[in-house]
């Protein structure tokens, strides 16, 4: 019983002078803000713990962030694609508030490339691809419709219309009140002589009456 009353005043001897101790601790009142190390923008919501410990807090939007800490507490910074930083609060300092700015590098992982293909082998792929038999849809039949002699044949068989009639008139007429008092010039440029020309030999209007 004596052995057990000692051990117990030892145990309750130590947790009070522990507990004497941690009051002790000089408290600081820790502001900070979390930037990231390659633009300096806010990094926001990064979490802020006290190392060892359950206690700590998350950023704000702006990576502001407030947290009461001990001298010589080991503060954690972390946030998602970036690496983790840890800041010692100082035992020297001599007020109750301490501001920081602490930077985060980003943690990038390059991954390496990773070519998906449908078949085993380039082999498997080559035959597929050379047996695949693709339906012909409608701008395929129509393109191949759509030859120099078949719209050729349509446009011949198409008489103009009346915008057209009346381009043409109006030329005629421009050409001829041009030419009015002079000798007329040649229709070497005007593609409707052309036109005319080859019809009236197509017809045979060149050949000498027998």
């Amino acid at each position: 019983m004596k052995y057990l009353i000692i051990a117990l005043l030892l145990f309750v001897s130590t947790a009070l002078m522990a507990q004497e101790q941690e009051q002790k601790k000089k408290l600081v009142q820790l502001t900070g803000v979390v930037v990231s190390g390659n633009d300096l923008e806010p990094v926001p919501f990064t979490s802020v713990l006290i190392k060892g410990s359950n206690r700590g807090t998350v950023c704000d939007y702006y990576g502001f962030f407030s947290l009461v800490v001990a001298a010589m507490d080991t503060v954690q910074f972390s946030s998602v694609g970036y690496g983790q930083a840890y800041y010692t609060i100082p035992d020297t300092l001599t007020g109750s508030r301490y501001s920081v700015i602490q930077m985060l590098e980003k943690d990038t992982i390059v991954l390496q490339e990773q070519v998906v293909y449908p078949w085993p082998s380039k082999e498997q792929f080559k035959q597929a691809f050379l047996s695949l038999n693709v339906s012909k849809d409608d701008y395929d039949r129509a393109f191949e419709n759509m030859t120099r002699e078949d719209v050729r044949l349509a446009i011949q068989g198409v008489p103009l219309s009346a915008q057209g009639n009346y381009s043409h008139v109006v030329q005629r007429e421009y050409t001829r009140l041009y030419n009015l008092g002079q000798l007329p010039t040649t229709s070497l440029m005007n593609p409707l002589a052309w036109a005319q020309f080859i019809e009236a030999w197509k017809s045979g209007d060149f050949k000498k009456n027998k």
